[in-house]
């Protein structure tokens, strides 16, 4: 078995030459490069597969309902039967797959998406645009409240040009569109879904239904999803600790989630609410809790007793049961949109929502932490008729979130954190261009209630773009960005030791904001046999925020929240050969470099991915197989093990049709993992304690009507 190997000092290695970013940028322009719009979505049963054209499908996070080929910067939209095949338990699992973004991978109950190397508070999640408020952006063993099973589409728009939706967005943003408040009445007076699915994995049993409903100018909605995972299998020669083991412990995931909404529909707009309700019961794998108990002396880490006296601890093992996170969220949406509201305008829009947010860790059958999290935000946007051929829309969005922690690891004390931005968003077309500019200013101010130390930040961000339709079928598309990013809470106030991460943070409430400035290309052909994009990117951030670690002890870190300037460089992409009626082959691949400007090397950025997929259809059979390449990580942070390299072997097939010629059905079988590889993901916190997911088959059913 190859296992991570930890390096004391920072070591740059060449990678295989087969996944060498050079080779791999080589690859996809070779295969004539260029950037992705979105992934194809398979044809319709019988029909040639992407035979012409992608399908235009709307943005709903551009805030210009723009079709994905008219976007300055990359962005991917899941929806259909694409979405189906990629749903997993997770949001970072779902979207791992797609170039440019990986996951946090904490097990099996949370997993965050990463965007271009950049995760936590860099990466905005939206439901339907408005902000997710959990906690997940405090840790990345905390989970996303977003529920993949009741996603109708996923949109990513990758890099800082997403600051519309706040200037902490440097890396991207994920929309997640549901549809929990109707915005229309369903024509034959209902519709709805349900899917059963299963998986050999993890034993895993989930299902989920929606229904939505209405007369007249009344639609109410319906939804709820309810999964039984138990701990999950790895691959094969997996032995932690000496002994050989095929699962993680407490890697089990149990969560119901329902929603019920209410809106007025009339002929100019909707009105609506909508009430969520989330509880999940998950385990926290690789917890040690040898080191209850470790304190600091200066920059050092302590884990024994004073006085010479010897060190009761094992560091080397964990003791006790695997703790378990109690979590429950309650959430109430308000949405709304007034077309044509007075004259110069043509859309009023709103988004607001109120959030209810606590989870305990318990340990031992006892509560050992409670993490609290009430919010509100609320977001108008008013988007005006053309002027002088400027068409834009501006708005307002604030919001406010106490967080607090209470008992054995409650490394940040209670804090408020108010926000405030206001925006505007212009564009500007002529002949075959399309030309975007975008302007934001945020103030934030976060106080700590046990302290009393507070810090305000204020932050200007700007972008503009363009997209050139040269020619039919293709475009070219840039974006430069000037985008501001304050330090969150956390990052200002931590102070202690967090056993889930196997580190201790400490904070810094001198941190300034965060500079970003982004130039993003890309190239785009959405017609024809031959389909790609790719897109190549740079982004200079000065007074970067990281957790430096100062000192290690048998695996527990000191984490400093330090500043330094830092440079992101990257390329991702896909290209696809249409060669036959019902047959095609796709290569697709990322890459991303992230160095400080001293030289050093910044933690858990993911490694070189490449690969292959062949896509086929016959009648209603739908099918595809894959094969992913990641590479070896080995350019690594100081204190920091790297991770090896490793292939995949998945495919899908699905069979669609029609009850009594009226109502859709498909059934579905896909098998990650095939060979039964042992993986390391090399961007978790926790990658020895939880490798990735073993041989994997999940079936499942789906019925829409």
């Amino acid at each position: 078995m190859t296992t991570p190997q930890r390096h004391s000092t920072p070591r740059r290695t060449a990678l295989r030459p087969t996944l060498h970013p050079v080779a791999l940028a080589a690859m996809l322009a070779i295969s004539s490069g260029g950037s992705f719009a979105q992934t194809a979505p398979p044809a319709a049963p019988g029909t040639a597969a992407n035979a012409s054209s992608l399908p235009s499908v709307t943005v709903s996070a551009s805030g210009l309902q723009l079709g994905a080929s008219e976007m300055t910067t990359p962005v991917s939209v899941l929806e259909g039967d694409e979405l189906v095949r990629r749903r997993e338990a997770t949001l970072g699992e779902t979207l791992n797959s797609e170039p440019g973004i990986t996951s946090s991978h904490f097990g099996a109950g949370a997993s965050r998406p990463i965007i271009r190397g950049m995760d936590g508070p860099r990466v905005k999640v939206l439901s339907d645009g408005a902000e997710l408020h959990d906690a997940s952006t405090i840790s990345p063993d905390h989970a996303v409240v977003s529920e993949p099973l009741l996603a109708t589409q996923i949109e990513v728009l990758r890099g800082p040009s997403a600051l519309v939706y706040g200037n902490g967005a440097v890396g991207g943003v994920v929309n997640v569109l549901d549809g929990k408040i109707p915005t229309a009445v369903p024509q034959k007076g209902y519709e709805g879904s349900a899917e059963l699915r299963a998986n050999t994995g993890a034993r895993e049993g989930a299902g989920a239904f929606s229904l939505t409903g209405g007369t007249g100018n009344l639609a109410v909605h319906v939804e709820g999803v309810s999964r039984d995972a138990g701990d999950y299998r790895v691959g094969k020669g997996w032995a932690p600790n000496g002994e050989p083991a095929r699962k993680v412990l407490g890697s089990f995931n149990r969560t119901d989630t329902g929603s019920v909404g209410l809106s007025w529909v009339g002929d100019r707009g909707y009105l609506g609410a909508a009430y969520t309700r989330q509880t999940a019961r998950y385990g926290l794998p690789g917890h040690n809790h040898s080191f209850e108990g470790c304190h600091t002396h200066g920059n050092s880490l302590h884990c024994g007793e004073h006085g010479g006296e010897e060190d009761g601890h094992d560091h080397g093992a964990e003791a006790g049961d695997v703790p378990v996170v109690d979590l429950r969220s309650e959430r109430f949406d308000v949405r709304g949109e007034l077309r044509n509201p007075f004259a110069g305008f043509s859309a009023l829009r709103l988004r607001a929502g109120v959030t209810d947010y606590v989870h305990d860790e318990v340990e031992d059958g006892a509560i050992s932490t409670t993490f609290k999290n009430k919010a509100y935000d609320t977001r108008l946007e008013l988007q005006h008729e053309p002027i002088a051929g400027f068409k834009g829309v501006f708005g307002l969005q604030t919001s406010q979130r106490k967080f607090s922690a209470e008992g054995e690891e409650a490394y940040v004390q209670p804090t408020t954190t108010h926000k405030t931005g206001l925006f505007v968003l212009e564009e500007y077309r002529l002949g075959d261009w399309r030309f975007e500019g975008a302007l934001r200013h945020d103030r934030q101010t976060a106080e700590a209630e046990t302290s009393g130390i507070e810090r305000s930040h204020n932050g200007t961000s700007a972008s503009l773009g363009a997209v050139w339709q040269f020619t039919p079928g293709y475009s070219l598309g840039t974006s430069l960005t000037r985008a501001s990013r304050a330090p969150s809470a956390e990052e200002l106030y931590a102070n202690g030791l967090h056993m889930a991460t196997s580190t201790y943070e400490r904070g810094n409430a001198d941190l300034r904001s965060e500079t970003s400035q982004n130039i993003d290309l890309s190239l785009r052909k959405t017609s024809g046999d031959t389909t790609f994009g790719v897109s190549v990117f740079r982004n200079r951030i000065s007074n970067y925020i990281y957790g430096r670690t100062l000192d290690e002890v048998d695996g527990l870190q000191l984490l400093q929240y330090a500043q330094a300037d830092a440079t992101f460089t990257g390329i991702e992409g896909q290209v696809r050969q249409r060669l036959t009626r019902n047959l095609g082959v796709t290569l697709f691949g990322d890459t991303v470099r992230a160095r400080l400007a001293g030289g050093g090397l910044l933690p858990r950025i993911p490694a070189t991915r490449a690969g292959v997929r062949m896509d086929a259809n016959w009648n209603a059979w739908d099918g595809q197989v894959e094969w992913v390449q990641v590479a070896r990580q080995n350019r690594v942070a100081e204190f920091e093990s790297a991770t090896p390299g490793y292939g995949m072997l998945n495919l899908g097939v699905s069979y669609s049709g029609k009850y009594n010629g009226e109502t859709p059905w498909q059934v579905y079988l896909k098998a990650n993992n095939l060979t039964d590889r042992l993986a390391y993901a090399h961007t978790s916190f926790i990658k020895n304690a939880a490798p990735l997911m073993g041989r994997n088959l999940t079936l499942g059913v789906k019925v829409a009507f």
